[in-house]
């Protein structure tokens, strides 16, 4: 801006009279009455202005920001008693009113000297001061045509009240910043600067931390300072209301007055609703006032609460709980301490840690009593934590029975203790159970991870079905999940056990695209296979293979092998092959050993059967339990009742371990010798583990017992 032209020739003519007059004192003088007029705090009889018509401090004049009016009002607040103070802060508002403004005339005049400038700031100071008094810039800066001053142009007034908000802002900064400084040093801020520190707070976080809680310390004093301010006014104009009244009264004035409405002291009401956005969501909604009920809600329930102190009686109470045995009845001590202590939930679970910790043989008796405790509030969570520790427990009945009262109470399984019922179900055999379990996760939406589907699989092949377990194996490859190689030969190996070729194939061709290359227990379980289904040249050619790949058969192996040939007694055959892998440094184990006596059995070379017997007895090797079998029907058949009933009751005391083929084998084998009583009662055996006899076996029987055919002599 240039302030040549700010200036009318009639400041100019006379500026060129006040340059011989006015001096630098005289300014100081002048600056003087500015402060007099400024200080609308000082008393009536420090000048001759009547300050109430100043407009100086009237926040609706234009121009004036309300830093300005908050500046002044500030400087109410002074001590009207210490004018020390009063000079000192005018004096200070006056010095940095006329910095600036010299500097601005210095950069409009540069060739004007320090008298010049000096008469230029005494004519600017002295028509500011006339106009404050008389109020007449109100409508100044609103378009007005007339002027407060015909010295002065539009823009220099503006510029006059621009340096004047802009020294007020800065006395207003000044102030803050004294201020602050005192509340840095608060006990409170202190205090919350220590915790600060004691968490781990450090460096420049936590000055900024220190100088946030200042601020808001300051301004809650403002805050306050604000509200006992408009509590003062409000009783200082109520006072000045009834003494008008009162005065009237006396002098006998009758005023009519109007309805007035009555004024009340309060924050200033804002019109329409609260906005609140944040990144642009508009948190005003009333939908977000029904969020924060819920979360308020779930707190509640989340938040942990202390438990109630137990002490008194109910500590007697709590210590025979903690200590009780095994074989005792919870119940009426568990009533007792309802009764003294009216617990909730938080007490609830303070004694179930206590009582896992000193006595967990109780723990799960007291929980589970609880669940129809109504003061427990038993949850579908507390139900499951049950289930899982009878599970790994083995307890399959406790497991049930707490599922049970699950669903007699109305609670669903959720996906977790579903996963646990499965888990369960796997590892006890219950493969229906299982599936059952498995298919409420799939239809609850639940994705089963690898641990589930092995589990799954594992309970299929010990089951005794494979082909459901290869199906599982599908969905998981389907699924992105890769099995792994014991999945593969735990398959591989249920499949060859049953005999079933096709399966076991299809197998090791997954197996080879999966990127698991032949290995030697998948070539031997192959030659089981195909021994199972008494097929043995094509187990004659997978045990070539083998021994191609650079693997030397073992005894369970060679036994698969030689099962083979049995089947199709070819006796030759084995013989050769036994006498080919002796020569390559083969020796002869358990298991091919006890195939010979089953062959040799079939083929009533008792003796020969003997002497492979004795063989097993000289490796000091307990002989297969299919031995047994053999044995029995080999004595059975040859008529040799004492080694019969011998083998047989060694049969009968593992029966568990029998299947369906070998109790057929065994009553076939009495009743081919006479044993037509033990046949009856191995076959009750039989119907007691589960398996029905097939027709031909009860043809047999019903023939035995008509015909009546006779035991042979006692050999």
């Amino acid at each position: 801006m240039n302030l040549k032209h700010l200036v009318s020739r009639r400041t100019f003519g006379s500026l060129s009279r006040l340059n011989n007059v006015r001096t630098l004192s005289q300014i100081a003088r002048s600056q003087r009455s500015v402060f007099c007029v400024l200080s609308p705090i000082s008393p009536c009889g420090r000048g001759p202005c009547d300050w109430k018509n100043a407009s100086f401090n009237d926040p609706k004049r234009p121009g004036f920001s309300l830093s300005f009016s908050r500046s002044v009002h500030a400087l109410q607040e002074a001590d009207v008693s210490d004018s020390e103070d009063d000079d000192g802060t005018m004096n200070e508002y006056l010095s940095r009113f006329v910095w600036i403004m010299r500097g601005k005339l210095n950069e409009a005049y540069p060739d004007s000297n320090k008298q010049t400038i000096n008469g230029m700031l005494l004519i600017i100071v002295e028509n500011v001061v006339a106009e404050m008094e008389k109020g007449g810039l109100r409508g100044k800066l609103s378009g007005d045509a007339s002027l407060p001053s015909q010295d002065f142009s539009e823009d220099l007034w503006k510029t006059v009240w621009e340096v004047s908000n802009k020294v007020l802002e800065d006395m207003e900064k000044e102030r803050k910043k004294e201020k602050m400084k005192g509340l840095m040093q608060d006990e409170e801020v202190k205090e919350m600067c220590r915790f600060a520190a004691e968490v781990g707070i450090r460096g420049d976080m936590l000055r900024e931390l220190r100088f946030k809680w200042a601020r808001e310390k300051m301004e809650e004093r403002e805050f306050y300072q604000s509200l006992e301010r408009l509590r003062e006014e409000a009783l200082k104009e109520e006072k000045e209301d009834k003494g008008d009244s009162d005065k009237a009264e006396a002098i006998g004035e009758h005023i009519v007055v109007g309805e007035a409405k009555p004024k009340v002291v309060s924050l200033p009401k804002r019109r329409g609703q609260f906005k609140y956005k944040i990144y642009g969501l508009d948190l005003s909604d009333q939908s977000w006032a029904e969020v924060a009920d819920k979360i308020h809600q779930s707190e509640e329930i989340t938040w942990p609460q202390d438990p109630k102190p137990v002490s008194g009686k109910s500590k007697l109470v709590t210590e025979k709980i903690l200590s009780m045995k095994e074989e005792d009845d919870p119940s009426p001590l568990l009533a007792e301490w309802v009764e003294l202590m009216q617990p909730n939930r938080v007490d609830w679970t303070a004694l179930l840690d206590r009582l896992k910790e000193q006595n967990p043989l109780m723990y799960l008796k007291v929980a589970e009593h609880l669940l129809n405790e109504q003061s427990f509030q038993a949850n579908v969570r507390d139900y499951s934590k049950l289930i899982d520790a009878y599970a790994k427990d083995i307890s399959l009945e406790d497991a049930e029975r707490i599922l049970k009262k699950m669903y007699e109470n109305g609670i669903p399984p959720d996906i977790l203790t579903a996963t646990i019922l499965v888990h369960m179900y796997c590892e006890a055999g219950k493969l229906d159970q299982a599936k059952e379990a498995f298919d409420s996760l799939t239809n609850q939406g639940f994705r089963p991870d690898m641990k589930l589907y092995n589990s799954m699989i594992m309970a299929c092949v010990n089951a005794g079905d494979p082909t459901m377990g290869e199906n599982l194996m599908k969905e998981m490859e389907a699924r992105d999940m890769k099995p792994s190689e014991g999945i593969y030969m735990a398959l591989l190996r249920s499949y060859a056990h049953k005999g079933e070729v096709t399966g076991a194939n299809r197998i090791t061709t997954i197996m080879q695209f999966a990127g698991f290359q032949p290995s030697y227990e998948s070539c031997s379980l192959l030659v089981e296979a195909y021994g199972q289904k008494g097929d043995p040249d094509m187990a004659r050619n997978n045990f070539d293979y083998l021994i191609k790949l650079g693997h030397k058969p073992d005894d369970r192996c060679t036994a698969s092998m030689i099962a083979a040939y049995m089947k199709k007694n070819y006796l030759d055959k084995a013989l050769n092959l036994l006498l080919q892998l002796e020569k390559d440094g083969f020796e002869a184990g358990v298991h091919t050993y006890a195939i010979l006596v089953d062959w040799l059995g079939r083929l009533q070379l008792i003796d020969e059967a003997e002497q492979v017997l004795d063989k097993i007895a000289l490796q000091g090797e307990v002989p297969p339990f299919k031995v047994q079998i053999s044995l029995c029907d080999m004595y059975s058949r040859a008529g040799m009742e004492k080694k019969a009933l011998q083998t047989l009751g060694a049969i009968e005391a593992k029966k568990e371990q029998l299947g369906s083929d070998d109790f057929e084998r065994v009553v076939n084998g009495l009743i081919a010798g006479g044993f037509i009583q033990e046949a009856q009662r191995v076959r009750a055996l039989m119907e007691a583990q589960g398996f029905a006899p097939s027709e031909s076996l009860k043809v047999t029987l019903m023939a035995s017992q008509a015909f009546g055919r006779k035991r042979p002599g006692i050999r």
